[in-house]
C-alpha cells in the first residue's frame, strides 16, 4: 500500500477494536482449536485441524491487513476540521435532491468506513466526488448508474 489513506477518527476507533478482539480473543481461540484438533490424532484426515488452520490464516491475515491501514493512515478527526462550509472528507452533508424533494444526510469517509445504511460514504464514490470542494447553497449534478441526480447542498457539517 503506497501511500496515507484517509479514515475518520470513528473508522480507526473501530479498526483499533478489531485489532485488540484478532489479538486477544480470535487468536487464542483458533491456537487452542488446532491443539484441541492435534490431540485427536492423525492430522492428514483431520477436518477440524484443516478448518482451525485456514482460520488461523484468515486471522493472521486480518490482523496484518489491519495494521497496515493503520499504519498507513491519515486519521481525521471531523470536528477538528475548520473547511469555512466546504465539503470536504469527513464533511456531514445534507442533501435535497431537487427532482423528488427528498432530503438525504450523508458523511464522506474512507471506503473501509463506508455503510450506506448509515448514511456513510466513500469519498471515492460519484456522490462524494461531485460534492467534495462545494459549499452549502450550492447545486451540483451527480452521474449515477440510474442517470444525472441534481442536488441541493443544504447544510455542510463537521462532527
Amino acid at each position: 500500500m503506497s501511500g496515507k489513506f484517509p479514515i475518520t477518527l470513528h473508522g480507526a476507533e473501530l479498526l483499533r477494536t478489531e485489532l485488540q478482539r484478532l489479538k486477544t480473543v480470535e487468536r487464542p481461540a483458533v491456537i487452542a482449536a488446532i491443539a484441541e484438533a492435534r490431540s485427536h490424532g492423525d492430522l492428514s484426515e483431520n477436518a477440524e485441524y484443516d478448518a482451525a488452520k485456514e482460520r488461523q490464516g484468515f486471522i493472521e491475515g486480518r490482523i496484518a491487513e489491519v495494521e497496515g491501514k493503520l499504519g498507513n493512515a491519515q486519521i481525521i478527526d471531523p470536528a477538528s476540521l475548520d473547511a469555512d462550509g466546504r465539503v470536504v472528507f469527513g464533511a456531514t452533508v445534507e442533501l435535497e435532491n431537487m427532482e423528488s424533494g427528498a432530503v438525504v444526510t450523508y458523511q464522506i469517509v474512507g471506503d473501509d468506513e463506508a455503510d450506506i445504511k448509515l448514511g456513510k460514504i466513500s469519498f471515492n464514490s460519484p456522490v462524494a466526488r461531485a460534492l467534495i470542494g462545494k459549499f452549502s447553497g450550492d447545486d451540483v449534478e451527480v452521474q449515477t448508474p440510474g442517470g444525472v441526480h441534481e442536488f441541493e447542498i443544504l447544510d455542510v457539517k463537521y462532527v
